[in-house]
């Protein structure tokens, strides 16, 4: 899908497909069409990528059909900005929790390239845009997806009031969460639980597409798709590697008798 696609099937409601990229080979490229997905997830918080590699792979992606979306270090105008310049369909921002960090990345993403004091009179109110203005920067970002990454308690028990016009999805930061509720890595736990839920059912309530992005419990997953979760974002190559590794050589090392020890454990990212 590209983002008109993307953004398409968000205001829908209907439920896509994704997984997160950390490989910047061109060859890895070249075999993803293989999957079955509808966007990719290029991650700049945790991934030391250097702005050539992460324009090549967005460029690439975009390509291909498969909408890239880059989730920035930091939720600024720079880096948003940057990241739509770059290639990226979509931005999504980590760790949002002020309706200050929402306006920053939608004025980024969507009334890109306004600047300086006529953006931020035009973020405020204060200096309205003219019909003109509004059509050419409709037309000049159409299509360009804002997401938050809601990850703290603070940012789920205001979640109403940061879905501003304009936000086209929220994504579950589902380790971080955890931390913040001060259940690290519980993901059973009913306090857990009872806030992955309660942004699904805000996001729905105000037409807002949700995602979670897991690299465990897939039975999960598809129970908050179920509950209205409708963006599922799964793993990451990283992990599945890691994890495909991992069980084929304890495969191996039981038929020929050897203990089926190992690292083991998932790739958090």
């Amino acid at each position: 899908m590209n983002r008109h696609e993307l953004k398409q099937a968000w205001a829908d409601g209907r439920r896509v497909y994704g997984t997160l990229v950390c490989s910047p080979s061109p060859v890895w490229a070249a075999q993803i069409h293989k999957a079955n997905i509808d966007f990719v997830l290029i991650d700049e918080e945790h991934m030391p990528l250097d702005p050539q590699a992460r324009g090549w792979m967005l460029r690439c992606y975009r390509a291909m059909g498969f909408a890239p979306i880059v989730r920035v270090g930091s939720c600024t105008y720079r880096e948003a900005f940057q990241a739509i310049e770059h290639g990226a369909e979509g931005v999504l921002a980590p760790y949002i929790e002020t309706v200050e960090e929402v306006r920053t990345l939608l004025a980024a993403v969507k009334y890109r390239p306004l600047k300086g004091e006529r953006l931020r009179g035009a973020l405020d109110g204060t200096m309205p845009l003219s019909p003109k203005e509004e059509d050419y920067l409709r037309r000049y970002n159409d299509g360009n997806l804002v997401i938050l990454n809601i990850e703290s308690r603070a940012a789920a028990d205001r979640l109403d009031s940061l879905l501003l016009p304009g936000v086209d999805a929220v994504f579950i930061g589902p380790h971080d969460l955890s931390i913040n509720l001060g259940i690290p890595e519980e993901y059973g736990n009913p306090l857990y639980l009872e806030y992955v839920e309660k942004i699904i059912v805000t996001c729905r309530a105000r037409g807002v597409a949700v995602g979670c992005h897991s690299a465990w419990d897939l039975p999960r997953q598809a129970q908050w798709a179920k509950q209205g979760l409708n963006i599922v974002i799964w793993n990451n190559d990283l992990g599945l590697f890691v994890r495909g590794i991992n069980e084929d050589f304890a495969w191996v090392r039981r038929e020929l008798g050897e203990e089926a020890n190992g690292a083991g454990g998932i790739v958090t990212l």
